[in-house]
């Protein structure tokens, strides 16, 4: 089984770095690469010592027979320290089939901590790990089949790597699962400063079972605009290019707005 899934890795590594060459070859020197929302994606960047970033937004996952929506989802985060972020996150979870009525409720609750343990700033090289565990609410939502019974925890790497006019951005983890299969997740967000106020995404995004045959795979692309001061205007679309009858998903979005606080003796925020 192992050796399965480091066959799959390895394959969604050489499609993500040819992704990564083309993005390099095309864009113009201005150019950043920044994980983490609206992005599935997420980066070594930290918001800074005793600073704080907080992220409200709407999500959309879209079936063929099947519609999910996390709104609101609510994404603390807080600088402990150049190098470390405290998250917590919380969705309200709406969700209907063809064949069931509508059903909403309060979604997992997750706690992280990433941890930029490697960082050369010459290179523009950054390496990171971001650990998170969510856990199910005393509520009804797993009853409701709103969230999947049980725990799980996500072991994650993340690397950041100037090449060019591109700062290339590639994630790979594991999420241990309570109750049925593990799941492995492998993505890669690159990024364009346009504007003074405007930075443009892409991403592709790999997920699938561990030791089972279906995975899903989306492109997606969006960005970051400063409306003004510490507010951002966040949002990003993306699909799957598979038939509908696959499962895959032929929408996934979000649309939200970032606040970034720094706060008095404060660090510059770091992405």
């Amino acid at each position: 089984m192992r050796t399965r899934v480091v066959a799959r890795l390895a394959r969604y590594a050489g499609r993500l770095a040819f992704v990564a060459v083309l993005a390099a070859v095309a864009l113009p020197p201005l150019a950043s690469a920044q994980g983490g929302p609206p992005m599935r994606t997420d980066d070594p960047g930290t918001p800074g010592n005793r600073n704080w970033e907080i992220n409200i937004g709407l999500t959309t996952d879209r079936r063929m027979s099947e519609r999910q929506f996390e709104t609101p989802e609510l994404d603390i985060n807080y600088g402990a320290g150049d190098r470390v972020q405290l998250n917590f996150e919380i969705p309200w979870v709406v969700r209907g089939t063809d064949s069931s009525p509508t059903q909403n409720g309060l979604g997992n609750s997750g706690v992280a901590v990433k941890w930029r343990f490697y960082e050369d700033e010459k290179r523009g090289f950054e390496i990171s790990t971001y650990p998170r565990f969510e856990f199910n609410n005393p509520t009804a939502s797993v009853r409701k089949g709103l969230v999947d019974r049980g725990q799980r925890f996500l072991l994650p790497i993340e690397v950041s790597k100037r090449v060019g006019p591109v700062q290339v951005n590639p994630e790979a983890g594991y999420w241990i699962t309570q109750h049925g299969p593990d799941v492995w997740i492998a993505g890669i967000a690159v990024g364009h400063q346009v504007r003074s106020r405007l930075e443009l995404l892409a991403e592709e995004y790999n997920t699938g079972e561990v030791g089972g045959d279906y995975h899903e795979s989306t492109i997606g692309g969006g960005g970051r605009w400063r409306i003004g001061g510490p507010v951002l205007l966040i949002f990003m679309a993306g699909r799957s290019f598979r038939g509908a009858q696959s499962g895959q998903p032929q929408l996934v979005g979000y649309l939200g707005l970032q606040m970034q606080f720094k706060k008095k003796g404060g660090q510059d925020t770091k992405h």
